[in-house]
Protein backbone atom coordinates (compact mmCIF):
# COMPACT_ATOMS: atom_id res chain seq x y z
CA UNK A 1 0.00 0.00 0.00
CA UNK A 2 1.51 3.19 -0.65
CA UNK A 3 2.46 5.59 2.08
CA UNK A 4 0.22 8.64 1.81
CA UNK A 5 1.45 12.20 1.96
CA UNK A 6 1.07 14.58 4.76
CA UNK A 7 -0.81 17.92 4.72
CA UNK A 8 2.81 19.63 5.18
CA UNK A 9 4.09 17.56 1.98
CA UNK A 10 1.05 18.03 -0.13
CA UNK A 11 1.03 21.70 0.19
CA UNK A 12 4.63 21.77 -0.54
CA UNK A 13 3.59 19.83 -3.82
CA UNK A 14 0.80 22.09 -4.90
CA UNK A 15 2.34 25.51 -3.60
CA UNK A 16 5.74 24.29 -5.88
CA UNK A 17 3.50 23.38 -9.14
CA UNK A 18 1.40 26.81 -8.44
CA UNK A 19 5.10 28.49 -8.50
CA UNK A 20 6.14 26.62 -11.27
CA UNK A 21 3.49 27.34 -13.59
CA UNK A 22 2.94 30.76 -12.23
CA UNK A 23 6.73 31.88 -12.79
CA UNK A 24 6.80 29.72 -16.08
CA UNK A 25 3.80 32.21 -17.30
CA UNK A 26 5.97 35.29 -15.76
CA UNK A 27 8.76 34.01 -17.88
CA UNK A 28 6.69 34.12 -21.64
CA UNK A 29 5.55 37.77 -20.68
CA UNK A 30 9.12 39.09 -19.52
CA UNK A 31 10.36 37.13 -22.90
CA UNK A 32 7.75 38.19 -25.26
CA UNK A 33 6.61 41.77 -23.97
CA UNK A 34 9.89 42.64 -22.68
CA UNK A 35 13.13 40.96 -23.35
CA UNK A 36 12.39 40.35 -27.50
CA UNK A 37 11.62 44.59 -28.28
CA UNK A 38 14.66 45.75 -26.49
CA UNK A 39 16.45 42.12 -27.91
CA UNK A 40 15.58 43.35 -31.56
CA UNK A 41 16.18 47.56 -30.42
CA UNK A 42 19.63 46.85 -29.48
CA UNK A 43 20.53 44.28 -32.41
CA UNK A 44 19.15 47.06 -34.63
CA UNK A 45 21.30 49.61 -32.86
CA UNK A 46 24.55 47.41 -32.99
CA UNK A 47 24.31 46.04 -36.48
CA UNK A 48 23.70 50.16 -37.67
CA UNK A 49 26.67 50.57 -35.38
CA UNK A 50 29.11 47.98 -36.82
CA UNK A 51 27.99 48.96 -40.58
CA UNK A 52 28.71 52.84 -39.86
CA UNK A 53 31.85 51.70 -38.54
CA UNK A 54 33.05 49.76 -41.36
CA UNK A 55 32.32 52.06 -44.08
CA UNK A 56 33.60 55.32 -41.43
CA UNK A 57 36.87 53.37 -41.61
CA UNK A 58 36.94 52.93 -44.99
CA UNK A 59 37.10 55.94 -45.87
CA UNK A 60 39.05 57.72 -43.01
CA UNK A 61 42.61 58.19 -44.16
CA UNK A 62 45.15 54.94 -42.95
CA UNK A 63 46.87 57.07 -40.67
CA UNK A 64 44.04 57.73 -38.81
CA UNK A 65 42.60 54.12 -39.01
CA UNK A 66 44.37 53.13 -35.60
CA UNK A 67 42.79 56.38 -33.68
CA UNK A 68 39.57 55.25 -34.91
CA UNK A 69 40.04 51.71 -33.78
CA UNK A 70 41.30 52.45 -30.57
CA UNK A 71 38.13 54.87 -29.94
CA UNK A 72 35.66 52.47 -31.23
CA UNK A 73 37.00 49.68 -28.51
CA UNK A 74 37.41 51.80 -25.64
CA UNK A 75 34.12 53.59 -26.19
CA UNK A 76 31.84 51.00 -27.94
CA UNK A 77 33.69 47.88 -27.51
CA UNK A 78 33.98 46.81 -31.06
CA UNK A 79 37.52 45.28 -33.18
CA UNK A 80 37.85 46.19 -36.92
CA UNK A 81 40.22 44.43 -38.80
CA UNK A 82 41.32 43.10 -42.11
CA UNK A 83 42.59 39.67 -41.12
CA UNK A 84 40.45 37.21 -40.67
CA UNK A 85 40.03 36.02 -37.05
CA UNK A 86 42.04 33.40 -35.82
CA UNK A 87 40.39 29.75 -34.40
CA UNK A 88 37.39 30.22 -35.79
CA UNK A 89 35.08 28.29 -34.17
CA UNK A 90 31.29 27.59 -34.69
CA UNK A 91 30.62 25.07 -31.50
CA UNK A 92 29.61 27.91 -29.06
CA UNK A 93 25.52 28.40 -28.45
CA UNK A 94 23.98 31.56 -30.38
CA UNK A 95 21.35 32.99 -28.29
CA UNK A 96 18.45 34.77 -29.61
CA UNK A 97 20.18 37.83 -29.74
CA UNK A 98 22.73 36.84 -32.29
CA UNK A 99 19.98 35.22 -34.84
CA UNK A 100 18.78 38.99 -34.86
CA UNK A 101 21.66 40.84 -35.17
CA UNK A 102 22.76 38.48 -37.87
CA UNK A 103 19.16 39.37 -39.29
CA UNK A 104 19.59 43.23 -38.98
CA UNK A 105 23.63 43.16 -40.67
CA UNK A 106 21.81 40.98 -43.83
CA UNK A 107 19.28 43.96 -43.97
CA UNK A 108 21.67 46.31 -43.61
CA UNK A 109 24.53 44.56 -45.85
CA UNK A 110 23.68 41.91 -47.88
CA UNK A 111 24.38 38.02 -46.70
CA UNK A 112 26.57 38.55 -43.89
CA UNK A 113 27.32 35.55 -41.05
CA UNK A 114 28.77 35.79 -37.52
CA UNK A 115 31.27 33.24 -36.21
CA UNK A 116 32.84 32.82 -33.28
CA UNK A 117 36.35 33.28 -32.99
CA UNK A 118 38.87 32.57 -29.26
CA UNK A 119 41.90 35.52 -29.11
CA UNK A 120 45.17 34.57 -27.34
CA UNK A 121 43.40 35.20 -23.74
CA UNK A 122 40.74 33.41 -24.35
CA UNK A 123 37.77 35.52 -24.48
CA UNK A 124 34.96 34.79 -26.88
CA UNK A 125 34.27 37.76 -29.30
CA UNK A 126 31.69 37.76 -32.09
CA UNK A 127 33.40 38.24 -35.71
CA UNK A 128 31.16 39.63 -38.82
CA UNK A 129 32.37 40.22 -42.29
CA UNK A 130 30.78 43.26 -43.78
CA UNK A 131 31.44 45.66 -47.17
CA UNK A 132 33.57 48.13 -46.46
CA UNK A 133 34.83 50.71 -49.14
CA UNK A 134 35.59 48.36 -52.19
CA UNK A 135 36.63 45.39 -50.08
CA UNK A 136 35.80 43.53 -46.80
CA UNK A 137 36.43 44.45 -42.80
CA UNK A 138 35.71 41.98 -40.01
CA UNK A 139 33.45 43.88 -37.38
CA UNK A 140 34.03 42.30 -33.85
CA UNK A 141 32.27 42.37 -30.21
CA UNK A 142 33.15 40.93 -27.18
CA UNK A 143 31.17 38.24 -25.89
CA UNK A 144 31.22 40.27 -22.21
CA UNK A 145 28.68 43.31 -23.88
CA UNK A 146 25.64 40.84 -23.44
CA UNK A 147 25.38 41.50 -19.77
CA UNK A 148 22.11 40.57 -19.19
CA UNK A 149 21.81 36.97 -18.14
CA UNK A 150 17.92 36.08 -18.49
CA UNK A 151 18.40 31.55 -18.39
CA UNK A 152 20.63 32.25 -15.30
CA UNK A 153 18.52 34.94 -13.48
CA UNK A 154 14.72 32.72 -14.18
CA UNK A 155 17.28 29.54 -12.92
CA UNK A 156 18.20 30.88 -9.64
CA UNK A 157 14.46 32.53 -9.10
CA UNK A 158 12.70 29.01 -9.98
CA UNK A 159 15.25 27.47 -7.32
CA UNK A 160 14.41 30.57 -4.92
CA UNK A 161 10.77 30.47 -5.24
CA UNK A 162 10.52 26.26 -4.71
CA UNK A 163 12.71 27.40 -1.54
CA UNK A 164 10.21 29.75 -0.10
CA UNK A 165 7.50 27.38 -1.34
CA UNK A 166 8.43 24.73 0.83
CA UNK A 167 8.69 27.64 3.99
CA UNK A 168 5.60 28.65 3.31
CA UNK A 169 4.38 24.92 3.51
CA UNK A 170 6.10 24.35 6.25
CA UNK A 171 4.94 27.72 8.03
CA UNK A 172 0.71 26.99 6.96
CA UNK A 173 1.25 23.79 8.34
CA UNK A 174 2.17 24.96 11.64
CA UNK A 175 -0.90 27.06 11.17
CA UNK A 176 -3.13 24.17 10.13
CA UNK A 177 -1.85 20.56 11.13
CA UNK A 178 -0.96 21.15 14.70
CA UNK A 179 -4.37 22.02 15.47
CA UNK A 180 -5.74 19.12 13.32
CA UNK A 181 -3.08 16.32 14.81
CA UNK A 182 -4.35 18.16 18.51
CA UNK A 183 -7.87 17.27 17.18
CA UNK A 184 -6.77 13.94 16.11
CA UNK A 185 -5.25 12.92 19.77
CA UNK A 186 -8.66 14.21 20.93
CA UNK A 187 -10.79 12.32 18.99
CA UNK A 188 -8.23 9.10 19.84
CA UNK A 189 -8.59 9.78 23.70
CA UNK A 190 -12.48 10.09 23.26
CA UNK A 191 -12.76 7.02 21.51
CA UNK A 192 -11.08 5.09 24.42
CA UNK A 193 -13.72 6.80 26.69
CA UNK A 194 -11.24 9.26 28.31
CA UNK A 195 -12.44 12.49 28.96
CA UNK A 196 -10.22 15.05 26.63
CA UNK A 197 -9.01 18.12 26.84
CA UNK A 198 -11.23 20.91 25.17
CA UNK A 199 -9.45 22.27 22.22
CA UNK A 200 -8.57 26.13 22.07
CA UNK A 201 -11.83 27.48 20.24
CA UNK A 202 -9.82 30.35 18.42
CA UNK A 203 -7.92 30.62 14.95
CA UNK A 204 -9.11 30.46 11.77
CA UNK A 205 -13.64 30.41 11.58
CA UNK A 206 -13.62 26.55 9.98
CA UNK A 207 -10.67 25.48 12.77
CA UNK A 208 -12.66 27.32 15.63
CA UNK A 209 -16.09 26.19 14.60
CA UNK A 210 -14.70 22.18 14.20
CA UNK A 211 -13.02 23.07 17.48
CA UNK A 212 -16.25 24.13 18.97
CA UNK A 213 -18.08 21.31 17.50
CA UNK A 214 -15.53 18.89 19.01
CA UNK A 215 -15.95 20.68 22.41
CA UNK A 216 -19.86 20.32 22.65
CA UNK A 217 -19.64 16.96 21.68
CA UNK A 218 -17.18 15.75 23.94
CA UNK A 219 -19.40 17.38 26.88
CA UNK A 220 -22.27 15.73 25.52
CA UNK A 221 -20.36 12.42 25.77
CA UNK A 222 -18.84 12.86 29.13
CA UNK A 223 -22.76 14.24 30.21
CA UNK A 224 -23.83 10.84 28.68
CA UNK A 225 -21.14 8.61 30.39
CA UNK A 226 -21.86 10.44 33.78
CA UNK A 227 -25.79 9.66 33.14
CA UNK A 228 -25.11 6.74 32.35
CA UNK A 229 -22.85 5.84 36.26
CA UNK A 230 -25.87 7.84 37.66
CA UNK A 231 -28.37 5.60 35.93
CA UNK A 232 -27.18 2.58 37.56
CA UNK A 233 -26.30 3.38 40.74
CA UNK A 234 -29.35 5.30 41.14
CA UNK A 235 -31.48 2.17 39.93
CA UNK A 236 -29.33 0.08 42.03
CA UNK A 237 -30.18 2.08 44.97
CA UNK A 238 -33.33 2.81 44.37
CA UNK A 239 -34.74 -0.55 43.53
CA UNK A 240 -32.93 -2.06 46.92
CA UNK A 241 -35.50 -0.34 49.19
CA UNK A 242 -38.72 -2.16 47.43
CA UNK A 243 -36.89 -5.53 47.57
CA UNK A 244 -36.36 -5.17 51.18
CA UNK A 245 -40.06 -4.77 51.52
CA UNK A 246 -41.18 -7.27 49.55
CA UNK A 247 -38.49 -10.35 51.01
CA UNK A 248 -39.72 -8.56 54.31
CA UNK A 249 -43.39 -9.35 53.21
CA UNK A 250 -42.74 -12.47 51.77
CA UNK A 251 -41.46 -13.92 54.99
CA UNK A 252 -44.64 -12.35 56.74
CA UNK A 253 -47.11 -13.80 54.53
CA UNK A 254 -45.38 -17.67 55.42
CA UNK A 255 -45.86 -17.00 59.09
CA UNK A 256 -49.13 -15.59 58.84
CA UNK A 257 -51.42 -14.74 55.52
CA UNK A 258 -52.53 -11.14 55.55
CA UNK A 259 -54.61 -9.49 52.48
CA UNK A 260 -52.37 -6.37 53.73
CA UNK A 261 -49.20 -7.89 52.87
CA UNK A 262 -50.42 -8.96 49.23
CA UNK A 263 -51.37 -4.91 48.85
CA UNK A 264 -48.09 -4.05 50.09
CA UNK A 265 -46.40 -6.17 47.56
CA UNK A 266 -48.04 -4.94 45.08
CA UNK A 267 -47.98 -1.46 45.72
CA UNK A 268 -44.35 -1.88 46.08
CA UNK A 269 -44.20 -4.21 42.27
CA UNK A 270 -46.13 -1.08 40.55
CA UNK A 271 -43.46 1.63 42.52
CA UNK A 272 -40.67 -0.50 40.70
CA UNK A 273 -42.69 -0.65 37.50
CA UNK A 274 -42.99 3.49 37.71
CA UNK A 275 -39.02 3.42 38.73
CA UNK A 276 -38.18 0.99 35.27
CA UNK A 277 -40.64 2.78 33.02
CA UNK A 278 -39.27 6.50 33.74
CA UNK A 279 -35.75 5.03 33.87
CA UNK A 280 -36.50 3.28 30.28
CA UNK A 281 -38.11 6.70 29.38
CA UNK A 282 -34.94 8.63 29.58
CA UNK A 283 -32.42 5.94 28.29
CA UNK A 284 -34.25 5.01 24.91
CA UNK A 285 -32.95 7.68 22.56
CA UNK A 286 -35.25 9.95 21.99
CA UNK A 287 -35.85 9.86 18.47
CA UNK A 288 -36.76 12.85 16.21
CA UNK A 289 -40.73 13.39 15.97
CA UNK A 290 -41.78 15.27 12.99
CA UNK A 291 -43.18 18.44 14.21
CA UNK A 292 -47.02 19.80 13.32
CA UNK A 293 -48.70 22.83 13.49
CA UNK A 294 -50.42 23.57 17.08
CA UNK A 295 -53.01 25.98 17.95
CA UNK A 296 -51.29 26.83 21.64
CA UNK A 297 -54.21 27.99 23.29
CA UNK A 298 -56.66 25.27 22.64
CA UNK A 299 -54.24 22.62 23.25
CA UNK A 300 -52.62 24.26 26.43
CA UNK A 301 -56.07 24.21 27.73
CA UNK A 302 -57.21 20.34 26.78
CA UNK A 303 -53.53 19.49 29.00
CA UNK A 304 -54.96 21.41 31.92
CA UNK A 305 -58.01 19.83 31.49
CA UNK A 306 -56.64 16.41 31.99
CA UNK A 307 -54.82 17.75 34.75
CA UNK A 308 -58.10 19.10 36.50
CA UNK A 309 -58.98 15.94 36.94
CA UNK A 310 -56.52 15.53 40.45
CA UNK A 311 -58.06 17.92 41.62
CA UNK A 312 -55.69 21.31 40.75
CA UNK A 313 -56.64 24.25 39.85
CA UNK A 314 -55.15 25.08 36.99
CA UNK A 315 -55.06 28.34 35.06
CA UNK A 316 -54.28 28.65 31.72
CA UNK A 317 -53.41 32.56 30.26
CA UNK A 318 -52.46 32.13 26.50
CA UNK A 319 -52.62 34.89 23.74
CA UNK A 320 -53.81 33.33 20.18
CA UNK A 321 -50.90 31.71 18.72
CA UNK A 322 -50.12 28.60 16.13
CA UNK A 323 -46.42 26.92 17.19
CA UNK A 324 -44.92 23.76 15.29
CA UNK A 325 -43.61 21.55 17.62
CA UNK A 326 -43.72 17.95 18.04
CA UNK A 327 -46.70 17.35 19.73
CA UNK A 328 -45.79 14.26 21.94
CA UNK A 329 -42.46 15.32 23.05
CA UNK A 330 -44.05 18.79 24.07
CA UNK A 331 -47.13 17.00 26.04
CA UNK A 332 -44.34 14.99 27.76
CA UNK A 333 -42.48 17.90 28.65
CA UNK A 334 -45.06 20.13 29.79
CA UNK A 335 -46.76 17.19 31.74
CA UNK A 336 -43.68 16.75 33.54
CA UNK A 337 -43.14 19.86 34.58
CA UNK A 338 -47.42 20.51 35.52
CA UNK A 339 -47.32 16.65 37.26
CA UNK A 340 -44.40 18.53 39.77
CA UNK A 341 -46.21 21.64 40.14
CA UNK A 342 -49.23 19.92 41.30
CA UNK A 343 -47.38 17.76 43.56
CA UNK A 344 -45.49 20.71 45.20
CA UNK A 345 -48.36 23.08 45.23
CA UNK A 346 -50.02 22.56 48.43
CA UNK A 347 -53.19 22.66 47.08
CA UNK A 348 -53.02 26.40 45.74
CA UNK A 349 -53.90 27.39 41.97
CA UNK A 350 -51.16 26.56 39.71
CA UNK A 351 -50.74 29.02 36.34
CA UNK A 352 -50.01 28.20 32.49
CA UNK A 353 -48.49 31.22 31.11
CA UNK A 354 -47.65 32.01 27.49
CA UNK A 355 -45.42 34.99 26.35
CA UNK A 356 -44.40 35.72 23.25
CA UNK A 357 -42.42 37.94 20.83
CA UNK A 358 -40.60 38.28 17.98
CA UNK A 359 -37.88 35.73 19.02
CA UNK A 360 -39.48 33.11 20.69
CA UNK A 361 -42.44 31.49 22.50
CA UNK A 362 -41.84 30.83 26.46
CA UNK A 363 -44.43 28.45 28.54
CA UNK A 364 -44.74 28.69 32.28
CA UNK A 365 -45.91 26.65 34.92
CA UNK A 366 -45.91 28.83 37.88
CA UNK A 367 -46.79 27.30 41.50
CA UNK A 368 -47.01 28.60 44.79
CA UNK A 369 -45.11 25.85 46.76
CA UNK A 370 -42.08 25.57 48.95
CA UNK A 371 -39.46 25.93 45.87
CA UNK A 372 -35.94 24.82 45.70
CA UNK A 373 -32.57 26.89 46.73
CA UNK A 374 -30.96 28.91 44.38
CA UNK A 375 -27.91 26.28 44.65
CA UNK A 376 -29.81 23.19 43.20
CA UNK A 377 -31.82 24.87 40.21
CA UNK A 378 -29.11 23.54 37.58
CA UNK A 379 -28.33 20.35 39.55
CA UNK A 380 -32.02 18.96 39.89
CA UNK A 381 -31.99 18.51 36.43
CA UNK A 382 -29.43 15.14 37.05
CA UNK A 383 -30.75 12.11 37.09
CA UNK A 384 -31.83 10.89 40.57
CA UNK A 385 -31.19 14.43 41.91
CA UNK A 386 -33.57 14.70 44.69
CA UNK A 387 -33.83 18.29 46.52
CA UNK A 388 -35.46 17.53 50.21
CA UNK A 389 -38.01 15.38 51.99
CA UNK A 390 -40.31 17.78 50.58
CA UNK A 391 -39.24 16.74 46.88
CA UNK A 392 -38.95 12.90 48.43
CA UNK A 393 -39.99 9.82 46.97
CA UNK A 394 -42.84 9.52 49.22
CA UNK A 395 -44.11 12.23 47.19
CA UNK A 396 -44.49 9.41 44.19
CA UNK A 397 -40.93 10.96 42.34
CA UNK A 398 -38.41 8.70 40.96
CA UNK A 399 -35.92 11.64 40.46
CA UNK A 400 -36.20 11.25 36.55
CA UNK A 401 -39.08 13.53 35.76
CA UNK A 402 -36.95 16.88 35.23
CA UNK A 403 -34.12 14.46 33.54
CA UNK A 404 -36.53 13.28 30.77
CA UNK A 405 -37.50 17.05 30.49
CA UNK A 406 -34.42 18.00 30.00
CA UNK A 407 -33.18 15.44 27.29
CA UNK A 408 -36.67 16.26 25.28
CA UNK A 409 -35.88 19.92 25.59
CA UNK A 410 -32.02 19.30 24.10
CA UNK A 411 -33.33 16.98 21.28
CA UNK A 412 -35.49 19.43 19.57
CA UNK A 413 -33.39 22.38 20.21
CA UNK A 414 -35.66 23.39 22.91
CA UNK A 415 -34.11 25.72 26.10
CA UNK A 416 -35.73 24.81 29.61
CA UNK A 417 -34.54 26.48 32.99
CA UNK A 418 -36.54 27.19 36.79
CA UNK A 419 -36.71 29.48 38.83
CA UNK A 420 -38.00 31.04 42.05
CA UNK A 421 -40.30 33.21 42.07
CA UNK A 422 -40.30 36.71 44.12
CA UNK A 423 -43.38 36.38 46.03
CA UNK A 424 -42.81 32.74 46.44
CA UNK A 425 -43.37 29.06 44.61
CA UNK A 426 -41.25 27.64 41.31
CA UNK A 427 -41.71 28.90 37.70
CA UNK A 428 -40.56 26.52 35.35
CA UNK A 429 -40.25 27.79 31.78
CA UNK A 430 -39.83 26.38 27.98
CA UNK A 431 -38.38 28.23 25.56
CA UNK A 432 -39.36 27.57 21.64
CA UNK A 433 -36.97 29.18 19.03
CA UNK A 434 -38.80 31.95 16.44
CA UNK A 435 -38.90 29.06 13.47
CA UNK A 436 -41.31 27.23 15.67
CA UNK A 437 -43.48 29.80 16.53
CA UNK A 438 -45.91 32.44 14.36
CA UNK A 439 -49.35 34.52 15.24
CA UNK A 440 -52.49 33.88 14.01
Amino acid sequence: MRHALSLGQQNALRLAAVFVVFEGLIALAVVFLVMLPMAQRAASDLAGLMVLSAQTWSELPPETRPAFERELASGHRLMLTERAPARISRDIWRGPYIHKLEAELVRRAGPVAITVGIDASGDIWHWARLPSGGGTLWVGFSHARFGPQPFTAGLLTLVAGLLLAVLAAWWLSRLTVAPLMRFERAVTALGRGETPAFLDESGPRELAALARRFNALANQVQNLLEARTTLLAGLSHDLRTPLARMRLALEMLERRPDPAWIARLDSDIGEMNRLIGDLLEFAQGLGQEPTQSIELASWLEALAARARESDTDIEVHCPALHIDAAPAALKRVLGNLLGNAQRYASGRTVEIRVEADQDTCRIGILDRGPGIPESQLETVFRPFHRVDASRSPATGGTGLGLAIVQQLAQANAWHVWLENRPEGGLAAWLSLPLASTRPI
